[in-house]
């Protein structure tokens, strides 16, 4: 069974856990809609995704494409290994980030 909780922290953050995979990545883009409108800097903290593909991938590739053509920023922490990992070895890990107007980084997780 494929599961997922986006919880909203407030002030424009929010924690991603359980899933970001091509059982969920819809879902999450659905549930994230309405929540994100309401704000114009995002930070997702995704250190509490337990699974994740090339469709988790895409997920925060939608969401850098909203944020740029909607004027916000977003920024992405705990990102997951195997995010980074699919991201490098298809040669877009740079476009993670050019949703961040605050930051020239994404934050890997930790050793």
């Amino acid at each position: 069974m494929s599961d997922f909780t986006l919880d909203d922290r407030g002030d424009g953050c929010f924690a991603l856990s359980g899933e970001m995979t091509f059982d969920t990545a819809e879902k999450i883009l659905k549930e994230s809609e309405d929540p994100f409108e309401e704000h114009s800097q995002l930070e997702i903290d995704l250190s509490g995704v337990t699974d994740s593909d090339s469709a988790g991938l895409a997920l925060l590739l939608e969401w850098v494409t909203w944020a740029n053509h909607t004027v916000r920023e977003i920024r992405f922490t705990g990102m997951p290994e195997r995010i980074l990992a699919i991201a490098k070895t298809t040669e877009v890990d740079k476009l993670l980030t050019r949703g961040e107007r605050w930051a020239g980084f994404i934050e890997a997780p930790e050793a």
